[in-house]
Order: structure tokens, then C-alpha cells, then sequence
């Protein structure tokens, strides 16, 4: 006997809903499957950082404290290079611990192979890896890297006078590891023992760390300037770069600038033995104003340096920065003539905006004005700014008052 009507109708009905969605569920999954299961490469690209060289000198970014699997590090070399050569850096030096081999049981204890596989990965990215060890020792006098060298291994030896002079005997440049480290200090007091006098007055102390990681000692900053010692800024990396720093936030390592005759490592040496670095580190320059000076100068192209100020009305200025770094400006002292910001950020990339108006609605004629700004992120001394002062010419015309 058959159905009536009405409900072979809704069975019927109910049949074509099926079949409508299942085919449309058939059609999304026939669609995405194809990106649900596959992936593009990775682009393997390498982001420059942007900073002006002074005069006839060419600046290298480098990195002069790194750590491998060969020591306490956790990383293979090669990657190191490859780390580098991605974050725009020209030179790293392969530091590996000379006394401290936790995975000796895994790798070799050879104290030049870190450098070897490290040295072939940076050949072929063009990024110049340097030979170095640390000479790990209780403070006085503390860890102490030793660069350039030539074999790594002539420094394994019980004495740690007896390692400095093997790495003299190679020609190493010899620089303090992480004066203010936690562990080796006393009652939170960073001090200069007898040991690093002995050393700087026999010509085996160069330079300094005045930037570890994210660690910045004044202290070291006073040391470099006072002792005439080379200011060094490196990671001590020991994890992949990115567990330690958001690279793909914007967030990049320490870095030491070097400002180099030429992009080599026989010229990265002459200039690190001849002083000739800053400090790059946490969105700051750290320096001697000879250096720190012509690179903020360098960055920066004023749009409209002629201006003209109808009375106290209000001109925009366009400034670029060129560079990677973002400048923060802080008024040095007040003008009689116009108003300016107090405080001014130029972005690194970008073109900012600075307002100028007119004080004085009387003022007539043309007059050169040095707009006297501190470079707050740039450090000439602890504590001390990097003085900037923004020239214009400006025309005033008076206005009637009101």
C-alpha cells in the first residue's frame, strides 16, 4: 500500500536537503584540501640594519660572544652563521668555553671545530666568522674572550696567565666578558681587581663589555673611557637566537659597531685595537662622540630647512631618518623666538613632523636658529647625551596685534 502524498513530499524533501549539503560540504572539502595539507618554503631573507658610517670608514655590525653545542650552547655552529647572516649582522666570533665542555660525551672536544663549521657556513653567506675562545675563570680576573686567534687549543692549559699569553703569542685581541655579572660580583659591587691592572699594563686587556646580553654596566662604560679600553656589546648567546630574542617583534641581539677601513677581518681587528666601535644595544648608541655624532647627522635629511613664521602662527617640518634607529630628542633648553616640542621621536625608517611656531608676533627679519636638542638614546659618557642641534633659516614676518 503506498504512501500519501503529502508525505512521500517531505521524505522526498528531505532527501534533496541531504544531498544539497553533502555536496556542498564535498565542494569546500575538494577546495581546501589542497592548502589544509601543503606549505610554501620558508623565505630565507636577510634584513639589513641601517646605520651611516662615518667618514671614509665602513660600519660593521658584529657580535663577538657566541656560544655552540661545542661548549654550553645548545645550538650547532652553522646556524650561527645562518642566525647572523638573517639578522643583517657582517662579523661574529665563535666563543666557545675553553675549560666548560657539558657535551663533550656528544661532540668532539676539539677546540677549533666549532670555528671550522661555523667559518664554512659564513663563507657562503659572506659573513665573516672569527676563531676565538673563552678563558673561563673565577673573578680576579674573570672570563675573558680572546679573539683572532689561530689555534684554540694552545689555550687549554691550567694557568690562566699561561692562556693569555698564548693568545698574545697569536695575536689575539683580549677583551673582558660581562664585568657586572651577577655571579661573579660581591655584594651587587662591580669592581676592577689588581689582576685586570696587571693586564691592561702589560698590553693583555683590550677592550670591554660594556653590553651583555641585556645587561648594560656603567661601571665598564667609566672603565672604557677612563682606561682607554674598546667598548664591546655581544649576546653570549647560548639558546637559539629566537627563544632569547623576538626577532620577528623587531627585538634584535647586542651588537658591537665596528667602524672598519674595509669590510675584512684583517681590518675588523685594526679598527677594534685602534677603539673604533660603539655600543648597539636595547634601541640605544653607545660611544664617543666622534663617532656617535656624524652617524646621527648622517640619518637625517630635513625637508625644508627655509622656513618662514608669520607671527606666532605654526610651520610643519618634514624630517626622514634614513637609519634603523629610532632617535629620542629632549629639548636642551628653551628659545626665546620660537616654540618647539619638548620631547621629539625621529622613527628609524620613517619622516616625522616637527611643529615650529612663533613666540613673539613683532619679530621681523631673517635669522640662523640652532633648535638645541639630547639625543636621550645615545650615550657619549653614563648618563651623558649625545648634544644635536637642528639648524634652520628662518624668515620672520611680523603681524598686527589684535
Amino acid at each position: 500500500m503506498g504512501l500519501p502524498a503529502r508525505r512521500m513530499r517531505l521524505l522526498f524533501g528531505l532527501d534533496m536537503r541531504k544531498a544539497i549539503i553533502n555536496t556542498a560540504v564535498s565542494a569546500c572539502l575538494s577546495l581546501a584540501a589542497p592548502n589544509v595539507f601543503s606549505h610554501e618554503p620558508v623565505t630565507e631573507a636577510r634584513t639589513p640594519i641601517n646605520i651611516p658610517s662615518p667618514a671614509g670608514l665602513v660600519t660593521l655590525k658584529c657580535d663577538f660572544h657566541i656560544h655552540t653545542v661545542f661548549s654550553d650552547g645548545l645550538v650547532w655552529p652553522s646556524v650561527r652563521a645562518q642566525e647572523a647572516w638573517r639578522e643583517g649582522l657582517d662579523a661574529i666570533a665563535i666563543t666557545d668555553h675553553i675549560e666548560y665542555q657539558p657535551h663533550k660525551a656528544d661532540v668532539s672536544t676539539n677546540h677549533n671545530r666549532a670555528y671550522e663549521i661555523a667559518q664554512k657556513s659564513g663563507a657562503e653567506l659572506d659573513l665573516l666568522v672569527i676563531r676565538g675562545s673563552e678563558i673561563t675563570r673565577k673573578m680576579p680576573p674573570g672570563h675573558l674572550n680572546a679573539i683572532f686567534l689561530t689555534n684554540a687549543a694552545a689555550l687549554a692549559v691550567s694557568n690562566w696567565q699561561d692562556a693569555v699569553t698564548a693568545a698574545l703569542g697569536q695575536g689575539a685581541f683580549i677583551f673582558w666578558n660581562h664585568p657586572g655579572w651577577e655571579a661573579q660580583i660581591t655584594n651587587g659591587i662591580v669592581r676592577w681587581y689588581a689582576e685586570h691592572t696587571q693586564l691592561l699594563e702589560q698590553g693583555a686587556l683590550h677592550g670591554i663589555e660594556v653590553v651583555n646580553g641585556r645587561e648594560y654596566y656603567p661601571e665598564a662604560h667609566r672603565w672604557a673611557i677612563e682606561k682607554k679600553l674598546t667598548m664591546l656589546s655581544n649576546s653570549d648567546i647560548h639558546s637559539p637566537l629566537n627563544m632569547d630574542y623576538h626577532t620577528h617583534a623587531g627585538d634584535r641581539r647586542p651588537l658591537t659597531l665596528v667602524f672598519a677601513r674595509e669590510r675584512s677581518a684583517a681590518a675588523l681587528q685594526e679598527a677594534l685595537q685602534k677603539r673604533r666601535t660603539a655600543v648597539y644595544a636595547d634601541g640605544r648608541l653607545i660611544g664617543e662622540e666622534q663617532y656617535l655624532a656624524p652617524i646621527f647627522a648622517q640619518s637625517l635629511e630635513i625637508k625644508n630647512r627655509q622656513i618662514t613664521l608669520k607671527g606666532k602662527q605654526q610651520v610643519l617640518v618634514q624630517i626622514a631618518n634614513h637609519s634603523s634607529l629610532d632617535y629620542e630628542l629632549a629639548l636642551a633648553a628653551e628659545l626665546e623666538q620660537v616654540k618647539i616640542p619638548k620631547k621629539l621621536v625621529l622613527a628609524g625608517g620613517k619622516t616625522v613632523l616637527l611643529r615650529i611656531a612663533g613666540k613673539d608676533a613683532s619679530l621681523k627679519g631673517a635669522r640662523k636658529l640652532s633648535l638645541p636638542y639630547m639625543v636621550k638614546n645615545l650615550l657619549i659618557g653614563p648618563e651623558k647625551y649625545l648634544p644635536a642641534n637642528l639648524e634652520f633659516d628662518i624668515t620672520f614676518v611680523p603681524t598686527p596685534a589684535k
